[in-house]
């Protein structure tokens, strides 16, 4: 089993905003902690700040002003510095691509399904032993329910409302895929394509933690309109013009947020011999 070191004493969060492309910041006046962990360090000092009266940790997940591309970020020691410090629900907003028409630039989507279309990315803290962990559904239904309940709470009007489900295919990046490829994923039904929410979503779940994405779809993928494709300063810019509208979703989502104890995410490995360590359980 891997040796944990010592996680750092004082702050403590039960709640992570894990923060996407331009997303660099959504604590005010936040206390910074650098956290160390068996498998190197995170992207950044994890910011804990209280919101919602929730004890909540911020983790920009490209590191400052978008420095690991999103084949190059340390998915494991992100969260395992996450669970060190406390946290034990994830919200992860991130700038998807549309592949279908059923959605549009500028909604917000809380997906229900993943597809894996990565290669190369340590995607697991199971090194050694028979450990498989159950991945049917990725995310937490407990915590989607919970930002969907959010963003009926703050309206907005039914084109600006939250779409509940969808399936997110994550490409390994960091190139845009070509019109075949966007087409061949829309084909399948997939309705979202993102490069950065695997293996995320699997390492929360072996760290025991409730996760659920929020995609902002930033424009449609290259196969799925005509023109020249999609660009980087598109991404950009839509994703920053809808930042105050996360943000309010956010806060939304974590006044609402379940009481996480019992959740089918953290007791998956009830009576089994975990062969890596999770801090603090």
């Amino acid at each position: 089993m891997t040796q944990a070191p010592t996680a750092p004493s004082g702050l403590t969060a039960d709640v992570a905003v894990i923060g996407g492309t331009g997303f660099y910041s959504f604590l005010e006046d936040p206390e910074e902690v650098a956290v160390s962990t068996p498998y190197g360090d995170p992207v950044a000092p994890v910011s804990i700040g209280t919101v919602a009266g929730r004890r909540v940790a911020f983790l920009p997940r490209h590191g400052p002003h978008h420095a690991f591309p999103p084949h190059r970020i340390n998915y494991r020691a992100n969260l395992w510095a996450l669970r060190s410090l406390g946290v034990r629900q994830v919200l992860a907003p991130c700038a998807v691509g549309g592949l279908r028409d059923e959605v549009a630039p500028g909604d917000v989507v809380v997906p229900d399904q993943l597809v894996d279309r990565t290669s190369g990315r340590v995607q697991s803290f199971v090194e050694t032993g028979a450990i498989h962990l159950p991945f049917a559904d990725p995310y937490c239904d407990g915590v989607r329910r919970s930002v969907l309940a959010a963003g009926e709470a703050i309206g907005g009007g039914a084109e600006r409302a939250v779409v509940d489900g969808g399936t997110m295919v994550v490409v390994e990046g960091p190139r845009f895929s070509t019109r075949a490829e966007s087409r061949y994923y829309g084909a399948q039904g997939w309705t979202l394509i993102n490069m950065t929410g695997h293996p995320e979503a699997v390492l929360a779940r072996e760290m025991g933690q409730c996760y659920a994405a929020i995609a902002l779809v930033t424009d449609m993928d290259a196969g799925a309109e005509s023109g020249e494709g999609v660009g980087q300063e598109e991404v950009f810019a839509l994703f920053k013009a809808n930042l105050d509208r996360l943000r309010g979703l956010l806060v939304a989502s974590i006044e609402r947020l379940p009481d996480p104890d019992g959740c089918s995410c953290s007791t998956w490995a009830d009576g089994l011999d975990l062969t890596y360590t999770i801090p603090g359980a």
